[in-house]
């Protein structure tokens, strides 16, 4: 069994403050992802004895960034997608094992008035065409904030959200034909019709409380890894960050 964690920590810094490294130690994954670290290289001495740490960093100071903890050294580290336009922000890092890749990443917000959806478009075809690219090799499992609540069941007010980012048609859209594609949402294929189960809630109007949530945290696979699905999990009791973290666990 591996056991996999992904998180975004919204700051790092801030989120071991809260704790970050008695969760860490307490669940032992095999491999850690986290989303939003908010650092640059030298900004943080973290200890996780018994983990090699890969760290991609974003070029604007304080923004995105991603990261990597696993007990297995990796065949082969990647950082970014190889596109130059979409490389600049530390949004992806992709660790190969033996059996399949693991890819941590934080996909672009789409903003206020959905001012960055025409580039989240761009980048949503892209990120998908890499991942077939490594499925070339072997299967994929990928996972973090993809800043997307696929269907209504997904988030507390669907309605009311339906042309704000991380709820608008086009980003959904890209969600299915990602699922399309031949990945499977780890967390659906488990709970296909539970409700009221959200990874994310605005720090604003007492949210969290209420649970008025959004499930945009996701362990994705390859359709050949189907049988090797074990558990998928949210962690909602896991405090530190607007971010809960997920979990996946495969044979």
């Amino acid at each position: 069994m591996k056991k996999m964690i992904s998180w975004n920590v919204n700051g790092l810094r801030a989120c071991v403050e809260k704790g970050f490294l008695d969760y860490f130690n307490e669940m032992d994954a095999d491999v850690f992802c986290i989303q939003e670290s908010k650092l640059q290289e030298g900004q943080i001495d973290l200890p996780t004895p018994g983990y090699h740490q890969y760290w991609n960093y974003a070029e604007k100071k304080g923004y995105s960034g991603t990261a990597i903890f696993t007990k297995e050294e990796p065949i082969s580290v990647a950082y970014g997608i190889g596109e130059e336009e979409h490389d600049k922000e530390g949004r992806v890092i992709a660790v190969e094992f033996e059996e399949y890749y693991v890819v941590t990443c934080y996909t672009p917000n789409s903003q206020n008035e959905l001012a960055r959806l025409p580039y989240r478009m761009t980048w949503e075809e892209a990120f998908l065409s890499y991942l077939k690219k490594l499925e070339e090799n072997k299967p994929v499992i990928f996972c973090g904030d993809l800043n997307v609540a696929h269907k209504e069941i997904d988030l507390k007010n669907p309605k009311a959200n339906r042309k704000n980012a991380g709820f608008s048609d086009e980003e959904r859209e890209k969600f299915s034909s990602l699922i399309g594609a031949g990945f499977i949402d780890t967390y659906r294929y488990f709970n296909p019709d539970l409700e009221g189960v959200y990874s994310w809630w605005s720090y604003r109007f007492s949210a969290r409380q209420k649970n008025a949530g959004w499930r945009i945290d996701y362990f994705c696979v390859s359709e050949s890894l189907k049988d090797r699905l074990e558990r998928a999990a949210i962690h909602t009791e896991v405090l530190g960050s607007d971010h809960c973290p997920v979990e996946l666990v495969i044979r």
